[in-house]
């Protein structure tokens, strides 16, 4: 199952997509310049790429990814001031 959500966190308005796979689900929130992902994508492939991603792993919702805490952080995210430790919410108005 695709599912694709609107989440309005404030006046922002950003998308998120969550497959199911086994065992557990791809999570994304695209923002407005990048995204938060789950910890099954891969920060090396985002940073070649130059993309603004922040990671965080062992998320299974949307909530889980707002709500825990910025395990990995592509390079052009960290130039926007993103940190590690940083709840997905608070990364999410950097991106």
């Amino acid at each position: 199952m695709i599912q694709i959500e609107s989440i309005k966190i404030g006046e922002e308005v950003y998308t998120g997509l969550k497959v199911e796979t086994k065992p557990a689900p791809v999570v994304i929130i695209n923002g407005n310049k990048g995204f938060l992902m789950c910890g099954y994508l891969n920060m090396e492939a985002a940073d070649k790429s130059g993309a603004i991603a922040v990671s965080i792993s062992g998320v299974n919702s949307f909530d889980d990814l707002l709500n825990k805490e910025v395990t990995k952080i592509s390079a052009k995210a960290r130039e926007l001031g993103v940190r590690e430790g940083m709840k997905g919410r608070e990364a999410l108005k950097f991106l």
